[in-house]
Protein backbone atom coordinates (compact mmCIF):
# COMPACT_ATOMS: atom_id res chain seq x y z
CA UNK A 1 0.00 0.00 0.00
CA UNK A 2 2.99 2.54 0.60
CA UNK A 3 4.57 1.51 -2.69
CA UNK A 4 0.93 2.21 -4.19
CA UNK A 5 0.47 5.36 -2.42
CA UNK A 6 4.11 6.92 -3.47
CA UNK A 7 3.50 5.56 -7.14
CA UNK A 8 0.23 7.32 -6.96
CA UNK A 9 1.64 10.26 -5.37
CA UNK A 10 4.66 10.84 -8.14
CA UNK A 11 1.96 10.00 -10.69
CA UNK A 12 -0.54 13.21 -9.94
CA UNK A 13 1.96 15.75 -8.28
CA UNK A 14 4.99 15.16 -10.47
CA UNK A 15 6.91 18.81 -10.62
CA UNK A 16 6.14 20.33 -14.18
CA UNK A 17 6.70 23.68 -15.85
CA UNK A 18 3.97 25.83 -15.92
CA UNK A 19 4.42 26.05 -20.13
CA UNK A 20 1.34 23.83 -20.56
CA UNK A 21 -0.80 26.81 -18.87
CA UNK A 22 0.66 29.46 -20.87
CA UNK A 23 -0.30 27.02 -24.42
CA UNK A 24 -4.28 26.69 -22.32
CA UNK A 25 -4.56 30.05 -21.40
CA UNK A 26 -3.05 31.81 -24.66
CA UNK A 27 -5.69 29.39 -26.98
CA UNK A 28 -8.44 29.36 -25.12
CA UNK A 29 -8.35 33.45 -25.44
CA UNK A 30 -7.85 33.10 -28.74
CA UNK A 31 -10.71 30.70 -28.84
CA UNK A 32 -12.88 32.83 -27.50
CA UNK A 33 -11.89 35.42 -29.72
CA UNK A 34 -12.79 33.59 -32.59
CA UNK A 35 -16.00 32.56 -31.05
CA UNK A 36 -16.75 36.48 -30.55
CA UNK A 37 -16.10 37.20 -33.64
CA UNK A 38 -17.91 34.45 -35.71
CA UNK A 39 -20.99 34.82 -34.10
CA UNK A 40 -21.72 38.56 -33.84
CA UNK A 41 -24.03 38.97 -36.69
CA UNK A 42 -26.13 36.29 -35.13
CA UNK A 43 -25.59 36.79 -31.28
CA UNK A 44 -28.46 39.33 -30.62
CA UNK A 45 -30.85 37.40 -32.61
CA UNK A 46 -29.97 33.84 -31.11
CA UNK A 47 -29.92 34.99 -27.89
CA UNK A 48 -33.13 37.30 -27.90
CA UNK A 49 -36.13 36.24 -25.98
CA UNK A 50 -38.32 36.50 -28.93
CA UNK A 51 -35.38 35.74 -32.17
CA UNK A 52 -36.66 35.97 -35.45
CA UNK A 53 -35.23 32.49 -36.14
CA UNK A 54 -36.98 29.21 -35.70
CA UNK A 55 -35.46 28.56 -32.32
CA UNK A 56 -35.61 31.34 -29.71
CA UNK A 57 -33.82 31.86 -26.04
CA UNK A 58 -37.22 31.86 -24.62
CA UNK A 59 -37.60 28.05 -25.25
CA UNK A 60 -33.86 27.15 -24.87
CA UNK A 61 -34.21 28.78 -20.91
CA UNK A 62 -37.43 27.06 -20.69
CA UNK A 63 -35.91 23.80 -20.75
CA UNK A 64 -32.86 24.47 -18.82
CA UNK A 65 -35.52 25.85 -15.86
CA UNK A 66 -36.94 22.45 -16.67
CA UNK A 67 -34.05 20.59 -15.69
CA UNK A 68 -32.34 23.07 -13.41
CA UNK A 69 -32.94 26.53 -12.03
CA UNK A 70 -28.89 26.90 -11.25
CA UNK A 71 -27.78 26.04 -14.29
CA UNK A 72 -26.21 29.73 -16.20
CA UNK A 73 -28.32 31.33 -18.75
CA UNK A 74 -28.45 34.76 -20.73
CA UNK A 75 -31.93 35.41 -18.70
CA UNK A 76 -29.84 36.29 -15.53
CA UNK A 77 -27.83 38.68 -16.84
CA UNK A 78 -30.50 40.51 -19.31
CA UNK A 79 -32.33 40.77 -15.67
CA UNK A 80 -30.29 41.96 -14.21
CA UNK A 81 -28.97 45.07 -16.94
CA UNK A 82 -32.53 45.49 -16.84
CA UNK A 83 -32.62 46.27 -12.96
CA UNK A 84 -30.12 49.38 -14.04
CA UNK A 85 -32.35 50.11 -17.05
CA UNK A 86 -30.60 48.95 -19.73
CA UNK A 87 -32.96 47.14 -22.32
CA UNK A 88 -32.63 43.69 -23.58
CA UNK A 89 -30.80 44.47 -26.99
CA UNK A 90 -27.93 46.48 -25.24
CA UNK A 91 -27.65 43.75 -22.70
CA UNK A 92 -26.85 41.53 -24.72
CA UNK A 93 -24.29 43.67 -27.07
CA UNK A 94 -22.70 44.43 -23.35
CA UNK A 95 -22.22 40.32 -22.95
CA UNK A 96 -20.74 39.94 -26.23
CA UNK A 97 -18.36 42.69 -25.92
CA UNK A 98 -17.43 41.81 -21.96
CA UNK A 99 -16.67 38.11 -23.44
CA UNK A 100 -14.56 39.49 -26.17
CA UNK A 101 -12.59 41.12 -23.65
CA UNK A 102 -12.16 38.81 -21.43
CA UNK A 103 -11.17 36.52 -24.43
CA UNK A 104 -8.75 39.59 -25.37
CA UNK A 105 -7.05 39.83 -21.45
CA UNK A 106 -6.97 35.84 -21.27
CA UNK A 107 -4.92 35.58 -24.57
CA UNK A 108 -2.47 38.90 -22.89
CA UNK A 109 -2.56 37.32 -19.41
CA UNK A 110 -3.75 40.33 -17.98
CA UNK A 111 -5.99 40.00 -15.30
CA UNK A 112 -5.72 36.19 -15.24
CA UNK A 113 -7.98 35.04 -12.69
CA UNK A 114 -10.90 37.15 -13.12
CA UNK A 115 -10.62 36.93 -17.03
CA UNK A 116 -10.99 33.17 -16.74
CA UNK A 117 -13.79 33.31 -14.76
CA UNK A 118 -15.92 35.87 -16.95
CA UNK A 119 -14.92 34.14 -19.93
CA UNK A 120 -16.32 30.56 -18.37
CA UNK A 121 -19.53 31.98 -16.88
CA UNK A 122 -20.28 34.09 -20.08
CA UNK A 123 -19.27 31.13 -22.46
CA UNK A 124 -21.51 29.21 -20.01
CA UNK A 125 -24.49 31.63 -20.20
CA UNK A 126 -24.22 31.75 -23.99
CA UNK A 127 -23.92 28.24 -24.65
CA UNK A 128 -26.82 26.88 -22.35
CA UNK A 129 -29.16 29.83 -23.39
CA UNK A 130 -28.21 29.05 -27.44
CA UNK A 131 -27.91 25.46 -26.44
CA UNK A 132 -30.40 23.75 -29.11
CA UNK A 133 -28.10 25.44 -31.82
CA UNK A 134 -24.60 24.52 -29.60
CA UNK A 135 -22.36 21.33 -30.41
CA UNK A 136 -19.13 19.96 -29.57
CA UNK A 137 -17.18 23.00 -29.31
CA UNK A 138 -18.96 24.69 -27.28
CA UNK A 139 -18.56 22.27 -24.49
CA UNK A 140 -14.92 21.46 -25.30
CA UNK A 141 -14.28 25.13 -24.50
CA UNK A 142 -16.54 25.37 -21.45
CA UNK A 143 -14.42 22.64 -20.17
CA UNK A 144 -11.14 24.12 -21.02
CA UNK A 145 -12.21 27.54 -19.63
CA UNK A 146 -13.01 25.33 -16.50
CA UNK A 147 -9.77 23.44 -15.94
CA UNK A 148 -8.21 27.32 -16.83
CA UNK A 149 -10.50 28.61 -14.26
CA UNK A 150 -9.41 26.47 -11.35
CA UNK A 151 -5.62 26.10 -12.22
CA UNK A 152 -2.13 28.13 -10.82
CA UNK A 153 -2.92 31.14 -12.60
CA UNK A 154 -0.79 33.06 -13.46
CA UNK A 155 2.17 31.68 -16.10
CA UNK A 156 5.43 33.06 -16.45
CA UNK A 157 4.56 34.22 -19.85
CA UNK A 158 1.24 36.25 -18.53
CA UNK A 159 1.36 40.18 -18.26
CA UNK A 160 0.51 39.45 -14.79
CA UNK A 161 3.65 37.96 -14.05
CA UNK A 162 5.52 39.79 -16.15
CA UNK A 163 4.39 43.23 -15.34
CA UNK A 164 2.91 42.52 -11.89
CA UNK A 165 5.55 39.89 -10.57
CA UNK A 166 2.61 38.09 -9.14
CA UNK A 167 4.55 34.78 -8.37
CA UNK A 168 4.45 31.57 -10.02
CA UNK A 169 2.62 28.43 -8.27
CA UNK A 170 4.12 25.66 -6.56
CA UNK A 171 5.34 23.04 -9.46
CA UNK A 172 3.64 20.14 -8.05
CA UNK A 173 0.62 22.35 -8.51
CA UNK A 174 0.81 22.79 -12.80
CA UNK A 175 1.74 18.83 -12.79
CA UNK A 176 -1.61 17.98 -10.71
CA UNK A 177 -3.54 20.15 -12.95
CA UNK A 178 -1.83 19.24 -16.20
CA UNK A 179 -2.60 15.59 -15.16
CA UNK A 180 -6.38 15.61 -14.18
CA UNK A 181 -6.77 17.10 -18.28
CA UNK A 182 -4.32 14.57 -19.51
CA UNK A 183 -6.46 11.85 -17.96
CA UNK A 184 -9.67 13.68 -19.04
CA UNK A 185 -8.70 13.65 -22.82
CA UNK A 186 -8.03 9.97 -22.72
CA UNK A 187 -11.60 9.44 -21.62
CA UNK A 188 -13.34 11.75 -23.55
CA UNK A 189 -11.17 10.31 -26.71
CA UNK A 190 -11.54 6.56 -25.63
CA UNK A 191 -14.99 6.57 -25.18
CA UNK A 192 -15.55 8.08 -28.59
CA UNK A 193 -13.55 6.07 -30.14
CA UNK A 194 -15.41 2.70 -28.32
CA UNK A 195 -18.83 4.39 -29.38
CA UNK A 196 -17.49 4.41 -32.87
CA UNK A 197 -16.21 1.02 -32.87
CA UNK A 198 -19.71 -0.39 -31.79
CA UNK A 199 -21.48 0.72 -35.57
CA UNK A 200 -20.52 -0.81 -38.71
CA UNK A 201 -19.91 3.43 -40.34
CA UNK A 202 -16.53 3.80 -39.38
CA UNK A 203 -15.87 0.70 -40.73
CA UNK A 204 -17.09 0.48 -44.25
CA UNK A 205 -16.76 4.23 -44.83
CA UNK A 206 -20.61 4.96 -44.36
CA UNK A 207 -20.24 7.59 -41.64
CA UNK A 208 -17.22 9.49 -42.97
CA UNK A 209 -19.70 9.68 -46.51
CA UNK A 210 -22.01 10.84 -44.05
CA UNK A 211 -20.21 13.55 -42.44
CA UNK A 212 -18.26 15.04 -45.45
CA UNK A 213 -21.49 15.11 -47.74
CA UNK A 214 -24.28 16.49 -44.97
CA UNK A 215 -25.33 20.05 -45.01
CA UNK A 216 -23.57 22.47 -43.60
CA UNK A 217 -20.59 20.41 -43.66
CA UNK A 218 -20.44 19.38 -47.15
CA UNK A 219 -17.75 21.81 -47.91
CA UNK A 220 -15.78 19.45 -50.85
CA UNK A 221 -17.77 18.76 -53.82
CA UNK A 222 -19.04 15.37 -53.76
CA UNK A 223 -17.55 14.29 -57.12
CA UNK A 224 -13.99 14.51 -55.67
CA UNK A 225 -15.05 12.78 -52.48
CA UNK A 226 -17.01 9.58 -55.06
CA UNK A 227 -13.35 9.87 -56.91
CA UNK A 228 -11.69 9.09 -53.50
CA UNK A 229 -14.45 6.68 -52.24
CA UNK A 230 -12.28 3.80 -51.69
CA UNK A 231 -10.20 5.46 -48.95
CA UNK A 232 -13.35 6.54 -46.54
CA UNK A 233 -13.29 2.79 -44.82
CA UNK A 234 -9.56 3.55 -44.83
CA UNK A 235 -9.57 6.76 -43.10
CA UNK A 236 -12.48 5.95 -40.69
CA UNK A 237 -10.63 2.92 -39.62
CA UNK A 238 -7.87 5.51 -38.73
CA UNK A 239 -9.63 7.02 -36.58
CA UNK A 240 -10.81 4.49 -34.30
CA UNK A 241 -7.16 3.64 -34.33
CA UNK A 242 -6.45 7.00 -33.39
CA UNK A 243 -9.13 7.25 -30.53
CA UNK A 244 -9.08 4.04 -28.88
CA UNK A 245 -5.54 3.93 -29.06
CA UNK A 246 -4.98 7.10 -27.94
CA UNK A 247 -5.12 6.47 -23.80
CA UNK A 248 -1.88 3.61 -24.04
CA UNK A 249 0.45 5.54 -27.25
CA UNK A 250 -0.01 9.04 -25.90
CA UNK A 251 1.62 7.98 -22.48
CA UNK A 252 4.45 5.71 -24.09
CA UNK A 253 7.54 8.01 -24.89
CA UNK A 254 8.51 6.30 -28.34
CA UNK A 255 4.96 7.18 -29.08
CA UNK A 256 4.04 10.33 -27.75
CA UNK A 257 5.17 12.56 -30.21
CA UNK A 258 3.74 10.52 -33.47
CA UNK A 259 0.05 10.26 -31.83
CA UNK A 260 0.12 14.13 -30.97
CA UNK A 261 0.97 14.78 -34.66
CA UNK A 262 -1.50 12.35 -35.99
CA UNK A 263 -4.74 13.85 -33.24
CA UNK A 264 -3.80 17.39 -34.20
CA UNK A 265 -3.49 16.35 -38.60
CA UNK A 266 -6.86 14.73 -37.76
CA UNK A 267 -8.83 17.62 -36.08
CA UNK A 268 -6.18 19.92 -38.69
CA UNK A 269 -8.36 17.69 -41.67
CA UNK A 270 -11.86 17.99 -39.64
CA UNK A 271 -11.31 21.91 -39.72
CA UNK A 272 -10.53 22.26 -43.46
CA UNK A 273 -13.21 19.65 -44.96
CA UNK A 274 -16.05 20.36 -42.81
CA UNK A 275 -15.64 23.83 -41.85
CA UNK A 276 -15.57 23.08 -37.83
CA UNK A 277 -12.73 25.66 -37.42
CA UNK A 278 -13.89 26.43 -33.63
CA UNK A 279 -13.78 22.55 -32.59
CA UNK A 280 -10.63 21.84 -34.29
CA UNK A 281 -9.18 24.73 -32.80
CA UNK A 282 -10.07 23.86 -28.93
CA UNK A 283 -9.26 19.98 -30.01
CA UNK A 284 -5.52 21.59 -30.79
CA UNK A 285 -5.30 23.49 -27.76
CA UNK A 286 -6.39 20.83 -25.66
CA UNK A 287 -3.81 18.34 -27.05
CA UNK A 288 -0.82 20.70 -27.16
CA UNK A 289 -1.49 21.98 -23.35
CA UNK A 290 -1.69 18.40 -22.33
CA UNK A 291 0.87 16.66 -23.98
CA UNK A 292 2.69 19.24 -26.57
CA UNK A 293 4.57 21.92 -24.12
CA UNK A 294 7.62 20.16 -24.27
CA UNK A 295 7.38 19.99 -28.00
CA UNK A 296 6.49 23.37 -28.71
CA UNK A 297 9.17 24.93 -25.96
CA UNK A 298 11.80 22.98 -27.49
CA UNK A 299 12.67 20.98 -24.07
CA UNK A 300 12.55 17.24 -22.86
CA UNK A 301 10.89 15.87 -19.93
CA UNK A 302 13.54 15.77 -17.98
CA UNK A 303 14.76 19.27 -18.87
CA UNK A 304 10.92 20.59 -18.04
CA UNK A 305 11.17 18.73 -14.85
CA UNK A 306 14.47 20.80 -13.92
CA UNK A 307 12.68 24.18 -15.00
CA UNK A 308 9.90 23.13 -12.74
CA UNK A 309 11.98 22.33 -9.54
CA UNK A 310 13.36 26.13 -10.57
CA UNK A 311 10.28 28.05 -10.81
Amino acid sequence: MRHLYHGLQKFFFAATSDTWLSILRFGLGLQVIVYCISIRGDWNELLATKGSGFISRELAEAILSANSFLIPRVGWLTSLLHLLGIGEQAALSLTWASLLLAGLFLSAGLFSRVSSIFAWFLYLCAAKSGALAAYGADQMTIIGLFYLMVSPLPDRFSLDHRLRKYPIKDAWLHGFFRRVLQLHLCVIYFSSGVTKCLGVGWWNGASMWRALTRPPFNIIPVDIILSGRALLPVVGIAILVLETGYPLFIWVNRTRFIWLIAILCMHLAIGLTMGLYLFSLIMIVLNLAAFGSEYLFRTSNSEESVSAQEV
